[in-house]
């Protein structure tokens, strides 16, 4: 992300005629020589990527080079870490179930807002929205990306209007010759919370092989990765929820503020990980002609994870106590039989991804593309009774998702009527997405580690199937204009829902199938102000249906009836934003004002008339007016020294939410006003660089009435500034250790849970 982003900006706003022409989505060459143009050096064909290059709005991209010199990433969310307004709720090294991505006006709590990919295949999983149900990061490894590129907002016809907060895409490596790679990295979180002192880390080991031998190339890269995490979760105890029943006494329990600042113990951790996963992916490419390329990826990850509790209460034989009545300070608490628990998680996840792919650059191209993503298991055991025994047998539950996935298929093409260099380029396609859940729980009366399911406690599924039908054409109407008018028209399905809960009355209920149709127009104006500047003004409407966990997912408790939502309208956004990228000498400055406003926003919040239970909802209105600006520049100031940083202020408020009034007029959840990256790094000579990296984040609340004031607690949201650095020395051309540290000076700092505290990685790598 340095000066070169200029000519990128000029390059992708103005291709043709004055600007040599840039990938649409069927044109992902290498890059080619750069050409001058008005005096600004330009990029031909651009950077690989399945992004739409011609729209005019704003795209930040990073290289595999500025990310292995400058970042410690030890997974693929770690690539977008200094990216502007992006955050990914990252809670250990190996996160698998909770990184959840926000941007500019969405927050953490909103997987489905934004649509991350692999080469064209999907990562998202908009099975659902929230924590459970975050991008498959698991399926792209550093070592593989070759750059990632990131489209802020819904504004192409290509994409679903999952893309309303950002589109992500990891662009992998395929091998011109032969060529392989071998790595392995160990890492050390020394975290000290509440009454947690304890050290936390793993080890990773990667290898890659790959070669291109005439019209066939092929590329194959393994991953192992062993992590340790801090705890997460913790058990809490109002220091007014007293019992008059006598307790035993303990001691070990720790005072402190909850989210409200009323007074608690914190009676012990839950949650506290160990995860071991194991990637896979094997991508053939084969050229069936000069212009025309079948490419087919296998993935495979597969998961491995303990959660286990520990209590901080200890009697007075110094024995641990997880359940029962007990004394504390002088007072007597009942300690739920849930308060502690522990889990065991084994997962397999499979991903097939096919196109077939034209690359003339004339009238026509075309491409043709299928992806499935399958939970070919996933099961998740969990206590339900509490004790020092119940963690190695007991009674459980088992909670099976085998099955569940999702899969898409799409055929796209780009007609260019006056060819490459005409005034028009039409880009269309059509597009099926189909996602199928199934949720089946039951009861283990025996040993919850290893007896087959029992009684079947609940059971939820169903599917969503989304048709669409999309164009946009990029016209260059004079000189220095041009405009990309678009339209994506979608036909929206749900059916086969049904909920099942043991408890509940009725026991099940099957939902009749429901469909809508929506079209949401895009249209963007770009106006080349002058050689180096760029004036740019886009727009777009999104519609973000409902999942099916949203519809058909939650299930009741023993009092209740079912609470689910088949009735759930979908998110409709539009977005606009005006931006201003200009050059000044020594890097490229963007300034953007951005605005959304979304109708029918789907959040979690208490049923009206209801203090305990919550279901998803419809917000009838929130709206976000802010600015972002984004520098970048290479040899500033010094030769070898880059810099780049951003900064981003978001006023982002409920305006209308009947179902809570409490909540109008507060911010939107984990929405911060205030955010900021910076980035330096500097390379001493051919063999030594090093980097200096700060991520700000001011303060933010998790809850939709902002009472949860006290962000440094359990459930909070907190401000912090975050230091991390890197040193990265050549032992030889093609070995290359690196020694990084991220939260230098070990900020605690929460969001919902406590994220790493100091955290040292090294890692080696060797290339031939």
């Amino acid at each position: 992300m340095r000066k070169t982003r200029l000519a990128w900006a000029l390059a992708l706003a103005f291709p043709v005629p004055l600007l040599a022409q840039t990938p649409t989505p069927a044109e992902t060459d290498p890059v080619e020589a750069p050409v001058k143009s008005l005096g600004v050096v330009t990029v031909h064909s651009g950077q690989p990527t399945s992004l739409p290059t011609q729209i005019p709005a704003t795209i930040e991209g990073v290289t595999r080079e500025q990310i292995e010199e400058t970042v410690n990433a030890t997974d693929s969310p770690d690539a977008l870490k200094y990216f502007p307004s992006l955050l990914v709720r990252k809670r250990y090294i190996g996160d698998y179930n909770h990184a959840v991505l926000s941007s500019r006006a969405s927050g953490t709590g909103n997987s489905a807002r934004s649509a991350v990919y692999a080469d064209g295949i999907l990562l998202s999983n908009y099975l659902g929205n929230g924590a459970g149900y975050t991008p498959r990061w698991g399926l792209v490894t550093p070592e593989e990306i070759e750059r990632v590129d990131v489209m802020y907002g819904p504004y192409s016809a290509a994409y679903p209007g999952n893309s309303v907060g950002a589109v992500v895409d990891y662009v992998t490596r395929m091998p011109q010759a032969f060529e392989g790679t071998a790595g392995a990295s160990v890492f050390r979180n020394n975290f000290k919370l509440y009454g947690t002192d304890a050290s936390y880390g793993g080890q990773q080991a990667s290898a890659s092989l790959g070669s291109r031998s005439g019209d066939w190339s092929w590329w194959v890269n393994l991953n192992h990765t062993d992590s340790t995490g801090q705890p997460l979760v913790f058990a809490t105890k109002l220091v007014s929820d007293t019992t008059a029943t006598a307790g035993t006494p303990v001691t070990g329990a720790v005072r402190a503020p909850n989210t409200t600042n009323a007074d608690a113990w914190v009676l012990g951790t839950n949650t506290q990980y160990r995860t071991i996963q194991d990637h896979a992916k094997i991508k053939l490419a084969y050229d069936i002609s000069p212009t025309l390329r079948a490419s087919y990826t296998l993935g495979l990850w597969t998961n491995d994870a303990e959660g286990n509790p520990q209590t901080y209460l200890r009697d007075a034989a110094g024995n641990p106590v997880y359940t029962g009545t007990v004394q504390l300070n002088g007072q007597n608490y009942n300690i739920g039989n849930a308060s502690f628990n522990a889990t065991r998680e084994r997962l397999q996840h499979v991903m097939h991804g096919l196109s077939l792919k034209s690359h003339t650059k004339e009238e026509w191209d075309w491409e043709l593309a299928a992806s499935l993503y399958d939970y070919a298991r996933d099961e998740l055991r969990r206590t339900t009774v509490t004790s020092a025994a119940s963690f190695s047998g007991g009674a459980g539950t088992l909670a099976d998702q085998s099955g569940t996935g999702w899969m898409t298929v799409l055929a796209r093409g780009t007609w260019r009527p006056q060819g490459v260099q005409g005034a028009h380029i039409v880009d269309f396609g059509v597009q099926q997405d189909i996602y199928r859940l199934r949720i089946l729980t039951s009861s283990i009366a025996g040993n919850w580690l290893s007896d087959a399911p029992g009684t079947v406690n609940s059971d939820v599924g169903g599917e969503t199937r989304t048709q669409a039908l999309y164009a946009q054409d990029t016209w260059t109407f004079a000189p220095r204009w041009k405009t990309v008018l678009g339209a994506r028209l979608e036909h929206w399905n749900a059916n086969s829902g049904t909920t099942y809960n043991s408890t509940s009355t009725p026991t099940r209920v099957d939902y009749a199938s429901r469909s809508e149709n929506y079209i949401s127009p895009k249209a963007s104006l770009a106006y080349q102000w002058s050689a180096d500047k760029v004036l740019k003004l886009a727009s777009g409407r999104a519609v973000r249906m409902p999942t099916v966990s949203e519809l058909y997912g939650a299930t009741s408790n023993p009092t209740l009836t079912l609470i689910n939502d088949p009735n759930l309208r979908p998110e409709k956004s539009v977005t606009t934003e005006l931006t201003l990228e200009q050059d000044l000498g020594h890097g490229l400055l963007r300034t953007t004002l951005f605005h959304e406003n979304t109708r029918d926003a789907l959040y979690s919040q208490l049923i009206p008339g209801s203090t305990t239970t919550s279901r998803v909802q419809n917000v009838d209105e929130i709206r976000t007016d802010g600015i972002e600006l984004a520098y970048s520049g290479s040899g500033v100031f010094v030769r070898r020294l880059d810099l780049q940083g951003s900064l981003t202020y978001a006023d982002s408020r409920i305006v209308s939410n009947p179902a809570l009034p409490a909540s109008v007029g507060k911010y939107q959840p984990r929405v911060p006003v205030w955010r900021a990256t910076a980035l330096a790094s500097y390379r001493f000579d051919e063999q030594q660089s090093g980097s200096l990296g700060v991520r700000y984040s001011g303060q933010q609340y998790s809850q939709l009435t902002n009472t949860d004031v006290n962000g440094d607690a359990y459930t909070g949201a907190s401000a912090y500034l975050v230091v991390d650095l890197r040193y990265r020395y050549r032992l030889a051309p093609r070995t290359v250790a690196a020694l990084g540290v991220d939260n230098l000076t070990n900020r605690i700092y929460w969001n919902f849970h406590p994220y790493p505290q100091r955290t040292w990685i090294a890692d080696l790598k060797h290339s031939f």
